[in-house]
């Protein structure tokens, strides 16, 4: 891997990790503070906002200025949310800044390796760095569960009033921690060296801009290969976007873990999805990336399984193969889409469509689960109706990349070729 690889992994993890953290410090204020069941549901959808509200101009503008100076920005709004949550705003309002930060975060993220890195390597780079989030994952959830856990609290309470009479409510406290977490990733942001990669001018025509993000999303869910990819990615990323606070509830429910407990859970799937997205790294080329349409379907199935388990043992075996199983699929569709993308409108714009269409898919899970949320009932309905329709949609998504090849077959071919011929380059 090319010199700055290394930074941008470096950056991504204490990124994602703070994210992870923040989420489940997130959930356990709100609890603290009494809120509704819906309030702690709606942090996804929350979070997802921004992405899909700025994901006209979010691509535009990390292609108009050097990436590494986007992250570093990016970073720097989600540590002022952080310090928003600590001055005692509404959680779900302070979480909403970080969910800014993150949606202009993500085009200059995922451009910059096609920026930096040959199209040979980007399954390889995608695997590590999908690998590296998801080890950001594990180590933010249980950071994240130890940080509201109840020995924390106490400890946080005696320092805070007995031993330094600061007034206000310790719990608040919490986020400062974080918050060091994206100041790391923004300093280390800066070192990434320059791709020398050509900038593109940021449109000042608001409807301009809008017409041409149309034409992106037009351009790549009418490519016969993009389309399949976007559509794979789009729905992995709907359903596990969701998935960690449904776990969560789902603990609470079957297993009567506390949250502390249940991120340890949470924990065991992002495991799972990293080893499945190293090994896919090494062993999916870009142009086979097709080929692991299939395990969407078994994906799904795997998650109405888990309805009916009382052990906490069987639900972390199942958890851990459902999400080697989603990594296994993600990585080298992430990377076909990519390579696609940047092929047909130039990195930043394809990373935005992406994230517009994925988080589009988040936003609208996370609100039909909050409108449900409430206990027994929400819980289980959820993981069969998610993994109900993971296994339909993906089914559909393998007939009509099958129909492609059919009506289309020297333009499949093609793209496939190309696609080949790119990643031995």
């Amino acid at each position: 891997m090319k010199r700055g690889f290394t930074s941008i992994m470096s950056a991504q993890f204490a990124s994602s990790l703070a994210d992870n953290a923040l989420f489940v410090v997130a959930v356990g204020l709100l609890q603290h503070q009494g809120a509704a069941d819906w309030q702690s549901a709606a942090l996804v959808p929350v979070f997802a906002f921004f992405y899909v509200v700025l994901a006209p101009v979010a691509g535009p503008f990390a292609d108009a200025m050097p990436k590494r100076w986007v992250m570093a920005i990016s970073n720097a709004i989600k540590a002022a949310g952080c310090l928003m949550m600590c001055l005692g705003v509404h959680p779900l309002l302070a979480y909403s800044a970080v969910g800014l930060g993150a949606a202009i975060y993500s085009p200059a993220k995922y451009g910059i390796l096609t920026e930096l890195l040959p199209t040979s390597q980007l399954v390889k780079a995608n695997g590590w760095i999908e690998g590296l989030t998801i080890a950001s994952i594990v180590l933010g959830v249980l950071l994240g569960g130890l940080m509201v856990s109840e020995t924390s609290l106490q400890l946080i309470f005696c320092l805070v009033h007995t031993r330094f009479a600061i007034p206000g409510d310790p719990v608040l406290l919490l986020p400062v921690a974080v918050m060091l977490f994206y100041v790391l990733a923004a300093i280390i942001n800066t070192f990434i060296p320059d791709t020398g990669a050509v900038l593109h001018r940021f449109p000042k025509n608001l409807p301009a801009l809008l017409s041409s993000f149309g034409e992106c999303n037009r351009l790549l869910w009418h490519d016969r290969l993009g389309q399949i990819a976007l559509a794979t990615t789009t729905l992995f990323w709907g359903v596990s976007g969701n998935l960690r606070y449904i776990v969560l509830a789902w603990a609470a429910v079957a297993l009567g873990y506390n949250t502390t407990q249940a991120s340890t859970l949470v924990g065991v799937v992002a495991i799972g999805t990293a080893a499945g997205a190293i090994l896919a790294s090494f062993r999916v080329r870009l142009g086979d990336a097709p080929r692991v349409i299939p395990l969407g379907a078994v994906l799904g199935v795997l998650l109405m399984l888990l309805v009916p388990l009382t052990s906490a043992s069987w639900a972390a075996a199942l958890l851990l193969v459902a999400g080697a199983t989603g990594g296994y699929m993600l990585v080298p569709m992430n990377a076909l889409l990519q390579h696609r993308g940047h092929n047909l409108m130039g990195a930043g714009r394809s990373i935005a469509v992406q994230n517009f269409n994925e988080q589009a898919c988040i936003l609208l899970i996370g609100l039909l689960y909050s409108v449900s949320a409430g206990g027994y009932p929400g819980v289980y309905f959820a993981l069969i109706a998610l993994g109900a329709m993971v296994v339909v949609l993906m089914i559909l998504i393998g007939v009509k990349y099958r129909n492609n090849i059919s009506k289309h077959p020297r333009e499949v071919t093609r793209l496939l070729k190309m696609a080949r011929l790119d990643e031995d380059l």
